[in-house]
C-alpha cells in the first residue's frame, strides 16, 4: 500500500513533524507486522528521525548543517545557488524505514518523523509513504 503526504514548508530551512500523518497511514492499512518507509521525492529536502520534545533538537540540527555546509561557496551554486541545499539533503538522506510492530510504528517515546526542508519555501514537497506487511 501507498500513499503520498502533501505539505508546504514555509522556511528556507526546517524540519516538519509528519509523524501523525504517517501513523495515519499506517493505521488506516491494517498491517500488524512489517515496515513502512518514508521517503521525500527532490533532491534538496530529506527524511530524519529525532526528538521530538521540543524546538531545540530541531534547531541544533538546522544550525550544524548550516555550520557544516556553509551556503554560497559550492560549485553547483553557479546554476541555482542552492549546492548546500543538494548537499544537507545528501547527508540526510531521502527516507527512513521504520518497523510496524503490532499494528504501530516502532518510534519511541522521543522519535518522530521530520520532514527537512533545506531549499524552501516550497507550497508543496511530495512525501511517499510505502507500508509493508510481513503476513
Amino acid at each position: 500500500m501507498q500513499q503520498t503526504i502533501h505539505i508546504s514548508t514555509p522556511s528556507h530551512n526546517g524540519l516538519y513533524d509528519i509523524t501523525r500523518q504517517v501513523e495515519s497511514i499506517v493505521a488506516g492499512s491494517g498491517v500488524k507486522s512489517g515496515l513502512v518507509n518514508v521517503y521525500v521525492q527532490g533532491a534538496t529536502a530529506g527524511i530524519m528521525i529525532q526528538e521530538n520534545w521540543d524546538d531545540s533538537v530541531q534547531n541544533d540540527v538546522i544550525t550544524l548543517l548550516r555550520k557544516l555546509v556553509p551556503s554560497g561557496v559550492w560549485e553547483h551554486d553557479r546554476q541555482d545557488n542552492n549546492g548546500d541545499a543538494h548537499l544537507k539533503a545528501g547527508i540526510v538522506g531521502p527516507q527512513e524505514t521504520i518497523p510496524i510492530i503490532n499494528g504501530e510504528m516502532g518510534l519511541s517515546t522521543w522519535q518522530n518523523i521530520f520532514l527537512c526542508e533545506f531549499d524552501g519555501p516550497r507550497e508543496q514537497r511530495n512525501i511517499a509513504v510505502t507500508v509493508i506487511s510481513n503476513n
